[in-house]
């Protein structure tokens, strides 16, 4: 397609001019933006920054620096981390608006167009992005269509009652993919539906609970691999593992909470398969963190790789890192105060 493909971004509420360096630089696939981010803007260990005139030195990184490997990997368990929210592309934005609050019951907060970088970004969720976890989609100027991959699994939403759910987005002229019903091996009535992009939604019949938008899944080729390094660099927590040997595949759920209260991460094995094509419409999901500089180190001594070095984004005081697991998933790690100061 002759259209370049845009960048997604962080939810992150700015001033005109600092939103627009952001949606310059901030969280981007190398294979399909045409633009990278500029490792020059890397936070030195003792650099200063000029900011409105005054003058700030950040130690941060040379602390983290000389901290040792042992207490790197100590610290990432004691680290205030939650997820935040989930980036994907979709072909028409206010279709799928559309759909997640007719259908899915979400709530449109906020919407923001680029027209210089030709994407607009929405964030939807069931509640605020400084309490909640919410998905941030991405349209690009004339790009109309995504491939999912095979690596992609699904979101996860917690409703009270999945059989009228299913039967309201039916109604609406939704697709259902998995009639209501208990999952197999099991008692919770599930079922699965895609978005107008293909995006499949497992609902999972719950009572209330403060985060409805509960799971991602994304598949593995190694669970075991990726259940240290999520343990290690993001300080996750296994949650349980489940292996269905008669449909030759396990899961782990992994997080930072109860499956009930929060937001977890399911990661999916399917028997010998050790790779999958993931395609370029999902991104990558947000975590917050207390300090970049040791994340990125943790990462590093856990085995994965920096793709984007911790430090400040340009124009901004906004701290990131960003990362792959084993497997090549992206995600981006973003400093708790700055992200909370941004959202005022």
């Amino acid at each position: 397609m002759a259209c370049s493909i845009r960048p997604t971004l962080s939810s992150f509420r700015f001033s005109s001019l600092a939103t627009r360096s952001l949606s310059r630089s901030f969280l981007r696939l190398p294979d399909i933006t045409t633009r990278g981010l500029g490792e020059s803007h890397r936070l030195r260990a003792t650099g200063m920054l000029r900011r409105d005139g005054n003058i700030m030195r950040v130690m941060a990184s040379q602390a983290s620096t000389a901290a040792s490997p042992e207490n790197t990997l100590e610290w990432v368990k004691q680290d205030k981390r939650r997820m935040l929210h989930v980036v994907y592309r979709v072909g028409d934005l206010d279709r799928t608006i559309k759909f997640y609050t007719e259908c899915l019951g979400m709530k449109l907060l906020r919407k923001r167009d680029i027209p210089e970088e030709r994407y607009t970004n929405a964030f939807l969720g069931y509640g605020p992005e400084d309490s909640h976890f919410v998905i941030e989609l991405t349209y690009n100027y004339g790009v109309d269509k995504y491939d999912i991959g095979a690596g992609f699994g699904h979101f996860g939403i917690a409703v009270d009652d999945v059989t009228k759910t299913v039967e309201l987005i039916r109604a609406k002229g939704g697709k259902i993919t998995r009639e209501p019903g208990p999952v197999k091996g099991g008692r919770t009535v599930i079922a699965f539906i895609e978005d107008p992009d293909g995006y499949k939604f497992e609902l999972l019949e719950r009572g209330p609970t403060p985060e409805p938008l509960c799971q991602v899944m994304l598949r593995v080729g190694d669970l075991n691999r990726s259940i240290e390094f999520y343990e290690k660099a993001f300080g996750m927590e296994l949650l349980r593992t489940r292996d269905n040997p008669e449909y030759k595949y396990t899961i782990a759920m992994m997080g930072y909470g109860p499956e009930d209260k929060s937001t977890v991460l399911e990661l999916t094995y399917n028997y010998g398969v050790k790779e999958y094509d993931k395609g370029n419409a999902y991104a990558q999901i947000a975590i917050g963190t207390d300090d970049v500089y040791k994340t990125a180190e943790a990462v590093k001594l856990a085995g994965g790789k920096i793709t984007r070095e911790p430090g400040p984004l340009p124009g901004i005081n906004t701290k990131i890192t960003a990362c792959l697991d084993p497997d090549g998933w992206k995600t981006v790690f973003v400093d708790n105060v700055d992200f909370l100061k941004e959202l005022e």
